[in-house]
């Protein structure tokens, strides 16, 4: 059933869903409208606030655009590509290959997300490499699924952000410690039950021999060696750029860095440490700068979705908030609600408002005000509907295709080559969910 559900699905996103680009720009223009209809905004107004946004995530973009070539960068290295290699080799069959990518990407991502997101379709590639007949966007999108972990991992936004003094609903409820949130039964039960189906789940999606695609063999072709051999001749600039001794004083002072930032601040991993982790650790692996930059020049080329989507949806994500229609749409859910029922109801608001706000960090801004004060209302658990606005977050990822812009770039594919079989797991996972928020 699973495998007809998953080529059902495969044909439909197939014949109607758009690049990423044009389902950011069709996402804008329905925000807009809806906004306009429902809210007492002027469209004058509500474009201000789509031009106010738009450039809200310049950060972020240069984060993500910097984990993509980073994290690209460090598996190119000779050490990393033997890691993947080895590890690659424990699948014999394609249908283990698909089941090894989604279990070791699970986990990936429970660790962090961008590690997951990054390595994930890195190994998926390996994993391509070595097993002969198998079906690479499959391999690419079990890398995607997996992603289904990261909000109850330890990188999780929103159980992070409602922990940390200064976030949104702190005058509201005050701080919700992890121990309410991450370390509870339901968490466990949500985020172990992921790691341990989804790979039977993404086994049943695999493709009947005859309907397997064949790859472009240049996508599976191995980087090339960076390094660079010098002339006896060659000049102290070009010695310089291949200084071995730079390379290492230099990741010296990041490693010196983080070790600080962990003594003073703990164990806390963010996207700027895993990227300083990263680059440190590229150019100790690549062992020259200019032969880190030729592998990080290898990358580049794979960000530019992210450079220019990422705009789209912080206009959308500020129309959201400043016009009050996310409010509106978690209100909806939430006045229909008894504390029995509340955690589900948050969870699928949460799923509803993650078309236009991929972000955990934007859901929380958006929907912690509400959810927060009505789960209080009603006597519901707080960590658990901190929790279901995560998951409803983290589960509809699987429909949108923002998050997948990098695992994308990386592997060279197009959203349409993957979403079928996300869309899939997003029909079997939610079940997970929706029995972790229920029983436990």
């Amino acid at each position: 059933m699973i495998g007809k559900i998953s080529r059902l699905m495969t044909r439909f996103v197939s014949r109607y869903l758009p690049d990423p680009l044009i389902f950011a720009m069709l996402l804008t223009l329905l925000t807009f409208i809806i906004a306009l209809g429902l809210t007492p905004h002027s469209p004058v107004s509500i474009v201000k606030m789509w031009g106010d946004g738009f450039w809200n995530l310049l950060a972020f973009g240069m984060q993500m655009a910097l984990i993509i070539v980073t994290g690209h960068a460090l598996a190119s290295s000779t050490p990393v590509k033997r890691i993947l290699q080895f590890t690659a080799s424990a699948a014999k069959t394609p249908t283990q290959g698909v089941m090894l990518v989604t279990f070791f990407g699970s986990v990936a991502c429970v660790i962090n997300w961008g590690f997951g997101l990054v390595v994930g379709a890195m190994f998926a590639r390996e994993v391509a490499r070595r097993v002969k007949g198998s079906d690479y966007p499959l391999l690419i999108a079990c890398a995607y699924i997996g992603f289904l972990t990261w909000g109850g991992g330890f990188s999780g936004s929103m159980p992070l952000l409602a922990a940390t003094p200064g976030n949104p609903v702190e005058h509201i409820a005050g701080l919700i410690p992890v121990s309410d949130t991450l370390f509870r039964g339901f968490n466990l039960f949500i985020t172990l039950g992921l790691i341990v189906m989804m790979p039977f789940v993404t086994r049943m999606m695999m493709p009947k021999p005859g309907d397997v695609i064949t790859i472009d063999p240049v996508l599976l072709q191995e980087e090339a060696d960076f390094q660079k051999t010098l002339a006896k001749d060659a000049p102290p600039s070009e010695r310089l750029e291949e200084s071995r001794l730079l390379a290492l004083i230099v990741s010296a002072l990041g490693i010196a860095y983080l070790g600080f930032q962990f003594y003073e601040k703990g164990f806390n991993i963010t996207i700027n440490t895993v990227n300083m982790m990263f680059m440190v650790a590229g150019l100790l692996l690549h062992k020259s700068p200019m032969a880190y930059m030729r592998a990080i020049s290898a990358a580049a080329r794979s960000t530019a979705g992210i450079l220019v989507q990422f705009p789209f949806y912080a206009g959308i994500q500020l129309m959201m908030e400043h016009s009050g229609l996310g409010g509106m749409i978690t209100e909806f859910f939430i006045n229909v609600a008894n504390k029995e029922t509340f955690p589900i109801m948050t969870f699928f608001s949460s799923a509803l408002i993650n078309f236009a706000v991929p972000s955990g960090g934007g859901h929380w801004v958006i929907q912690g005000p509400f959810v927060i004060p009505a789960a209080q209302a009603l006597g519901a658990d707080l960590g658990k509907s901190v929790m279901a606005i995560a998951y409803g977050e983290q589960w509809m990822n699987m429909a949108q295709p923002f998050w997948a812009l990098p695992a994308l770039a990386i592997a060279g594919l197009g959203v349409r080559d993957i979403m079928g079989y996300c869309v899939t797991a997003l029909l079997f996972s939610g079940v997970i969910f929706v029995i972790g928020l229920t029983l436990f």
